[in-house]
């Protein structure tokens, strides 16, 4: 089996990233929902993809980028990645938007979940013309609102990572541009691998993100 060295500066830790939700986040979410210069994006989901989300999106300098979720502990994390606004399950998320944007939605929302409460909420985030890019792994049917959609001429894509951009990646570790240092939260030994898919499966409690495992 031939291997590749990686490339100069990039440690096995981030690179681990690139094997999954770096690329996750920035083919499915980013680049699929067309992030550009000055959108407002809401990231609905803070997990490791929907920060993943936030890190890549970034890069294309948007205004504004707002994340939602339940976990206080991940909406700090969004925050020091670079999230402009973060809001819980208590605040009226609709109206957060619209006050963000002057009562208009959100260019691009990212649906990082995979339930159907959240891709139906984005629905009433995003703007006129607006994207949706969903990102999470459904396992229930989700209810489309055409006749609510239909005019408001709303493109909503889904699909699963390839990793085509995995070498584009690597070079942006490589040189610094994406700044992935607190997305690992615990670090564990192979043995102990029951003990840290518990302590990913209690997130909020224990402000897991990645769990990395070695021998």
């Amino acid at each position: 089996m031939s291997t590749y060295p990686l490339p100069a500066g990039i440690s096995d830790e981030h690179a681990l990233l690139v094997t999954d939700i770096l690329p996750t986040a920035y083919e499915v979410g980013v680049r699929n929902g067309h992030v550009e210069p000055g959108d407002t994006v809401v990231i609905v989901g803070a997990g490791p993809v929907g920060l993943a989300a936030v890190i890549t999106a970034r890069l294309y300098s948007p205004s504004t980028i707002i994340v939602i979720d339940k976990a206080v502990t991940r909406l700090q994390a969004a925050k020091d990645l670079g999230a402009h606004i973060v809001a819980g399950p208590d605040s009226n998320i609709v109206e957060l938007v619209q006050a963000a944007t002057d009562g208009l939605g959100a260019d691009v929302v990212m649906e990082a979940v995979g339930t159907p409460q959240t891709f139906e909420l984005c629905t009433t985030l995003v703007r006129p013309g607006g994207r949706i890019a969903n990102i999470g792994v459904h396992g229930k049917p989700a209810t489309l609102h055409l006749e609510d959609l239909w005019i408001r001429d709303i493109t909503i894509t889904t699909g699963l990572v390839d990793t085509q951009t995995t070498p584009n990646l690597l070079r942006m570790l490589a040189h610094g541009q994406l700044d992935v240092a607190n997305l690992i939260t615990h670090r564990m030994p192979l043995d102990s691998i029951v003990e840290a898919y518990d302590i990913f499966a209690r997130a909020a409690d224990t402000g897991a993100l990645k769990v990395v495992l070695t021998r």
